[in-house]
This record gives C-alpha cells, sequence and structure tokens, in this order.
C-alpha cells in the first residue's frame, strides 16, 4: 500500500509540486561508477549509501518527491549479472527504502516515486528513445508486472511510468493498473512534438485521460524546448495535472554513451509550463540539485 505520508494526488489539484533531477548524474558528481549495462542499478546494488545521499541532496535543495533508482531494475537484465529472481526483487525494495529514509530525514514533506523504466531500458542500447521492441502489449505486460508488483509492495507513495516512448507499452502498463487503486503518473518521452516512436501526442495521452489510478501525464527524458508542446497535447484531452520533468538539452549519444551539451542552454520557461496544466515539475538527465 502507498505510505501514508498525504495523497499526492490531492495535493497537485492544489498547487505546484516540486520534482527532483537525474539520479544517475549526482551519482556520477559522487564519484560512483555507472558503467556497464546495469547503471545506476549498479549503484544500488553495490553503493546503496550513496543512493541514499543523492536522494538526500535532491531532498535538501527542495525536491518534494524523490524517483527511486528502480529505473533500470529488470529481473532477466540482473539474472544476467547473477542475481537471482529473490535479490532483484530485494533490490526493487531497497530503491523505495532507501528513498523513503531520505523523505523521512528532510525538513519538509516528501513523497516517494517507484520508477518503472521502460522495457527498452534494461537493454541499455538507447531503445527506450524509439520504442517498437518488437513485443506484443502482452509481452510487454510481462515484463513489467513482476517489477511493479515488487515496487507496489515496498509502499511507495506513486509510481513514475516514466520515459516510455510508445503508446504500445503505455498500453500495457496502463492494462496492468487497471483496477488496482495504485497511484501512478504516466510520463513519455518525445521527441519533434510526438512520442519518440512517432505518434500522435494528444492520441498518446488520450490513452490514460479516464484510468482513475493516474494521477498526471506528461514527459520527460526529452529536450525543454519539447516540454510546451506535449503539454498542451495533453491538455486537449485530459483535465489531470500535468507533469514535465526535461533534461537540460543535451542529446544522448547510445553510440558513444556520452552527452552533447547545448552551445547555449536557454532558460526554461516553467512559468508557461505551469499555466499549461504542469503541476510536477523537475529534471531529468544532467539536472542537478543546484
Amino acid at each position: 500500500m502507498p505510505r501514508a505520508s498525504g495523497p499526492l494526488a490531492a495535493a497537485l489539484r492544489q498547487r505546484t509540486v516540486t520534482l527532483d533531477g537525474g539520479l544517475s548524474n549526482q551519482l556520477a558528481d559522487q564519484g560512483c561508477d555507472l558503467s556497464g549495462a546495469l547503471w545506476s542499478g549498479r549503484v544500488l546494488a553495490e553503493r546503496p549509501d550513496q543512493v541514499e545521499a543523492a536522494h538526500t541532496a535532491y531532498a535538501r535543495a527542495g525536491a518534494e518527491v524523490l524517483i527511486t533508482a528502480s529505473y533500470q531494475v529488470g529481473y532477466a537484465a540482473f539474472a544476467r549479472h547473477g542475481h537471482d529472481r529473490a535479490a532483484t526483487t530485494a533490490l526493487l525494495h531497497r530503491s523505495v527504502d532507501l528513498a523513503a529514509r531520505a523523505a523521512a530525514a528532510a525538513a519538509h514533506e516528501v513523497w516517494v516515486a517507484a520508477s518503472v523504466g521502460p522495457y527498452g531500458a534494461v537493454l541499455a542500447d538507447g531503445s527506450e528513445y524509439r520504442g517498437r521492441y518488437g513485443l506484443t502489449r502482452a509481452e510487454l505486460a510481462a515484463f513489467h508486472r513482476p517489477r511493479i508488483e515488487a515496487l507496489v509492495a515496498a509502499g511507495p507513495d506513486v509510481l513514475a511510468l516514466e520515459t516510455v516512448p510508445d503508446t504500445d507499452e503505455a498500453e500495457a502498463l496502463l492494462g496492468l493498473l487497471a483496477g488496482t487503486g495504485v497511484p501512478a503518473w504516466l510520463s513519455y518521452t518525445v521527441e519533434a512534438g510526438r512520442t519518440r516512436a512517432g505518434q500522435d501526442l494528444a492520441e498518446a495521452f488520450a490513452l490514460a485521460a479516464h484510468v482513475p489510478e493516474v494521477i498526471a501525464v506528461g514527459v520527460n527524458c526529452c529536450a525543454p524546448a519539447e516540454v510546451l508542446p506535449a503539454l498542451e497535447a495533453a491538455a486537449s484531452v485530459t483535465d489531470k495535472p500535468l507533469l514535465a520533468y526535461p533534461n537540460d538539452g543535451s542529446v544522448w549519444d547510445a553510440r558513444t554513451h556520452t552527452w552533447r551539451a547545448p552551445a547555449a542552454p536557454r532558460p526554461w520557461p516553467v512559468a508557461a509550463w505551469r499555466r499549461a496544466g504542469a503541476r510536477l515539475v523537475g529534471g531529468c538527465c544532467r539536472v542537478g540539485p543546484d
């Protein structure tokens, strides 16, 4: 069951709530080794103290929602690196516990969002920026079901269904939520005004418009310039609160595993995002506590 820290959904109906930033870049800034296919999941397994420290840094900076280190934790991927099913489940539980500890130590109310990253994330090849993996919705649901069950059992306030690249995966995730009563947000990663798989955004957001478990919809892990058009597309099909946590404007090169930073980053038009309906606002990759 969700933690008893107060319903996030109710807060979103009244005000803007501040999300944290990118967990991986903060872990890297703390000196952690994120090399290898397990990425931040490796730090979760080997240096949980560093994960808690990263969460704490964001809470001290004013974040009101901490997103867990479970984004890239999948049963098959971790089995290939020596983690049996029980060990992987324990890591998913640990991810929630570490964020909850940082939240409990904060001077203000902080909610915990359990990250449910896309199928492409566990492939560690940039597939989450393309989608259309060649899997059926039933196969995608089978992949996500045990992860979601493990995270829900750990008691987060909300599930963060994030960096979703296409409507096939969104439908699989929403199907798993239906009737559970578990609060979640749905966040697409977008490019050129469409999902990463090239689908119409209004149609993509409409999938969640009448799912009672979904407390907010929006975008993450995209260029800041993509946010406002996406929020406007969402607002055209749903009255749910919206969310936005883009990258800093850099572009990820999956081939070289490097970021290409913008020559001259522009300030984010957060006021315009809020006018469009954004009630959860923060950052994703390369956005730190500052």
